[in-house]
C-alpha cells in the first residue's frame, strides 16, 4: 500500500535535508506520496524581546521557505526542485544559500523565473502560508523540530534523524521501520546514544553546512 506523508523541513536544519534524501528514494520506490510542509526553526527558537522572522526584510531559512510557499501555489512539484537544489547547495556544497543573493543564485541555476525570489519576498502573504503551516504542526501535533512526518492516519513523528540518508533497499528498509512505528501508538521515544565516533562521523558529514552557516547552533530539550 502507497502511504501519503507531509513532511515538515527547514532548509536549514542538516538532519531534514538528510531525511529528505531518504524520502525521495522511498517515493521513487513507489512506497509514498510525499507533499512537502513548512516548519520554521527561527520561530520555533525565537527569543523574547526579537524580532519574529516574518518581521525581517530577509530572515534565513523563513525566507527560503516563502520562495517554497510561493513556489507551492504554481505546482507543488516545484518545491520539491526547490527543496532538493537549494537543500543540496547548502549541506553539501557549503554555499550560502540563506542569503538573498545565494537563493537567487540556486533559482537561476534550476531554470526558475527570474523574479521568482522576488516575488516570494514581495508578496506578504508567503508569511502567512509558512505560518500557518508551522503552527499547524505544533498546535495540532506538538511539533517542535524538523524532520517530522505527519500520515495520513494522523501519526506523527519527529525523524528518522539518520546520516548519511540510505537510498535504494536500505531505504525501503527503514521505511518499513517508521511505518511498523504507528503499531504502537504509545512508544514515544527510541533513541541511539552518541559516542566521541558518532559524533565524529556527523561532524564530518555536515561540515559543508557547519562551515556556511552564519548563526549558532540552538538546541532546546525536546518536549
Amino acid at each position: 500500500m502507497t502511504d501519503h506523508v507531509d513532511f515538515y523541513f527547514d532548509v536549514l536544519c542538516p538532519w531534514a535535508y538528510q531525511a529528505s534524501r531518504w524520502i525521495r528514494s522511498v517515493r521513487e520506490q513507489g512506497l509514498c506520496e510525499v507533499d512537502w510542509r513548512f516548519f520554521s526553526l527561527e520561530e520555533v527558537n525565537h527569543t523574547s524581546g526579537k524580532k519574529h522572522p516574518w518581521e525581517r526584510d530577509w530572515s534565513y531559512g523563513w525566507s527560503l521557505l516563502r520562495v517554497a510557499a510561493h513556489l507551492r501555489r504554481r505546482d507543488p512539484d516545484l518545491v520539491d526542485r526547490w527543496y532538493e537544489a537549494v537543500g543540496r547547495a547548502l549541506h553539501e556544497d557549503g554555499r550560502d544559500v540563506f542569503l538573498r543573493t545565494g537563493a537567487e543564485a540556486v533559482a537561476a541555476e534550476i531554470g526558475l523565473p527570474d523574479d521568482t525570489v522576488s516575488a516570494a519576498i514581495e508578496d506578504q502573504s508567503t508569511h502567512d502560508d509558512v505560518l500557518a503551516d508551522h503552527r499547524g504542526l505544533v498546535q495540532d501535533k506538538g511539533g517542535f523540530g524538523v524532520p517530522t512526518l505527519v500520515f495520513g492516519d494522523g501519526s506523527a513523528f519527529f525523524g528518522p534523524q539518520v546520516v548519511p540518508a540510505p537510498t535504494g533497499a536500505e531505504a525501503a528498509r527503514l521505511w518499513e521501520l517508521v511505518v511498523g512505528w504507528r503499531d504502537f501508538p504509545h512508544l514515544y521515544e527510541l533513541q541511539r546514544p552518541k559516542h566521541a565516533a558518532d559524533l565524529a562521523h556527523i561532524g564530518t558529514v555536515f561540515s559543508p553546512y557547519l562551515e556556511a552557516r552564519a548563526w549558532p547552533t540552538v538546541v532546546k530539550p525536546a518536549p
